[in-house]
């Protein structure tokens, strides 16, 4: 049976691993003391799937090295050399890391520590946070994990990985042979609704009761995607259509985890998502100013928050 360790159990963490547990997978989690100890009694899921409460197999950065074949990072980004640093002891010769982070910058750094051989790529699609009382929330029915090998190969790892969630109720987890490009969609897609949504403060139907509403998250998108272009990564037309849809649903009650960070006065991934595209248009000389005044926004957001102004 392959050993997962699952590094935190917030809402991407906690989710998939819980659904993992659930499904009889052999699952550890890495966890800080505190987030352990309210998981004395179990975790719990709260879903359109099905409520669940878990009972969890826990150890701490203190704990001493084990070996694990598969380790999921679901880590933020300003947490990636922390992560780094308590899972490279327990990681097998053999296995692999797969990053859930949002983004793609995130990559770099762990070829480095790793070796390229060693990280896979990754994308989820789920809406799901860390309630106050500290149950994993899911929002809607997105429940998807797409999984590859950077270098496109459909290799007996990824196709065994992905078949772990073939029992699991409420995920499914896809084997492909071009995760580098669904990783820029993706990216697409969360820099235009991040930008959106934390520089008005709402969520997409919100936002298209603004005049201009539509129109910017159109414009946002497709600079979005022109960013992608130039980095050999262009969006296809189902994608394109697909996201063009979401961001026109007037109904939608759609945010991003970097709004609900932001409301809640805590560290955001702004360089990490928003900042690296930036700087991607401003290397292939592409106008994206909605990305641009929403980095200055959050970067303003952060200072206000060093300082202890918020």
């Amino acid at each position: 049976m392959t050993r997962i360790l699952v590094l935190g159990a917030g809402g991407i963490g906690g989710y998939f691993g819980g659904r993992l547990v659930q499904a009889g997978e052999d699952v550890t989690f890495l966890l800080r003391p505190a987030r352990q100890a309210a998981l004395a009694q179990g975790l719990r899921l709260q879903s359109p799937f099905g409520d669940a409460t878990l009972p969890l197999r826990s150890i701490t950065a203190e704990s001493p090295p084990d070996a694990f074949d598969l380790v999921l990072l679901t880590c933020k980004a300003y947490d990636l050399e922390a992560a780094i640093a308590a899972v490279a002891p327990r990681l097998a010769p053999g296995g692999a890391v797969l990053p859930l982070l949002n983004g793609i910058a995130h990559l770099e750094r762990l070829n480095e520590v790793f070796g390229a051989a060693r990280v896979l790529g990754g994308t989820a699609r789920i809406q799901a946070t860390r309630t106050a009382d500290g149950a994993i929330r899911q929002f809607n029915d997105w429940r998807f994990l797409t999984i590859g090998e950077q270098d496109g190969r459909m290799s007996d790892r990824v196709t065994g990985f992905a078949a772990l969630f073939d029992e699991a109720v409420g995920a499914e987890c896809e084997a492909v042979p071009d995760i580098l490009q669904r990783m820029w969609e993706k990216l697409v897609h969360l820099a235009t609704a991040a930008a959106m949504t934390c520089l008005m403060r709402a969520h997409v139907g919100e936002i298209l009761a603004a005049e201009d509403g539509a129109a910017l998250f159109v414009e946002t998108l497709q600079q979005s995607a022109a960013i992608a272009a130039a980095a050999g990564h262009p969006p296809g037309d189902a994608f394109m259509a697909s996201y063009a849809a979401i961001f026109a649903d007037r109904r939608s009650q759609y945010a991003t985890s970097m709004l609900r960070d932001v409301e809640r006065g805590g560290p955001t991934e702004a360089e990490h998502i928003i900042g690296f595209m930036h700087r991607r248009a401003l290397a292939a000389g592409i106008a994206a100013p909605v990305l641009r005044l929403a980095l200055a926004h959050l970067q303003a957001y952060a200072a206000r928050r060093e300082g202890g102004r918020l």
